[in-house]
């Protein structure tokens, strides 16, 4: 699989839910529509609160990693 270009990155760590989402859905709008977002997080509730507002925005997660704690979520702008 090819490497992702991220166009923004956002370090959300310590953030309790729903802080993450609602940070990100505001910081999306800071890169281009066919960007890539990477948000940084350590909330478990992520998991399934990004693709819940995905779908909801329009936008799309391409590629979530997890390790040590750390959930990284890559979002593509689509609107």
């Amino acid at each position: 699989m090819e490497e992702l270009k991220v166009d923004k990155t956002m370090d959300l760590k310590g953030l309790p839910c729903p802080m993450p989402v609602v940070k990100v859905s505001k910081g999306i709008k800071d890169i281009q529509v066919g960007q890539i977002l990477e948000a940084i997080t350590t909330d478990p509730g992520a998991l399934s609160d990004f693709p819940a507002w995905a779908r909801t925005s329009g936008n799309e997660i391409v590629k979530t990693d997890q390790g040590q704690g750390v959930i990284k979520i890559y979002i593509k702008r689509n609107k």
